[in-house]
C-alpha cells in the first residue's frame, strides 16, 4: 500500500511539472503585468519593491546582490531552488511557502496563469536576454 502511495504521489508530481512547462510565454507575458509594480525582467531590469526575475526560473533563493530579502526567505532558503514546481506553489498564495516573506501579493488562483507566467519567466536568462 505505501508503494502505490508513492507511486500516485510521483504520477501527480510529474503530472503538475508537466502542466507548469505547458505554459505559453506569449499569455504569461499579459499575466505578469500583476507582478511588474514590484518586479522586472529584460536585459535593463533593476530592483523594484521586490528582486529582478531575471534567471529566477532553476535558480537559488535568495541570490540577487542588492536586493534585501526576508529574513523568513533567507532562513528557510538555504539550499533551495526556484525550480516550476516550487514556484507554482509560490505564486498561487506566497505567504504559504514563506509564510513570514516580504510578498503582500496574494498569489495566482488559476493554475493556467500560473504555468504561463512561469513559461513567460522561464524565457529570461541571467543577464535578460531570451536567446
Amino acid at each position: 500500500m505505501h508503494r502505490l502511495l508513492m507511486i500516485a504521489g510521483s504520477a501527480l508530481l510529474a503530472l503538475t511539472a508537466q502542466a507548469s512547462a505547458e505554459g505559453d510565454p506569449v499569455k504569461g507575458e499579459k499575466v505578469f503585468k500583476k507582478c511588474a509594480a514590484c518586479h522586472a525582467v529584460g536585459e535593463n531590469a533593476k530592483n523594484k519593491v521586490g528582486p529582478q526575475l531575471n534567471g529566477v526560473v532553476g535558480s537559488p533563493w535568495g541570490r540577487i546582490d542588492g536586493f534585501k530579502y526576508s529574513k523568513a526567505l533567507i532562513e528557510i532558503g538555504d539550499g533551495k531552488v526556484w525550480d516550476e514546481e516550487t514556484l507554482s506553489v509560490y505564486l498561487t498564495k506566497p505567504r504559504d511557502l514563506i509564510p513570514k516573506g516580504k510578498m503582500a501579493f496574494a498569489g495566482l488562483r488559476k493554475e493556467e496563469d500560473r504555468a504561463n507566467v512561469i513559461a513567460y519567466l522561464a524565457q529570461y536568462k541571467e543577464d535578460g536576454t531570451t536567446e
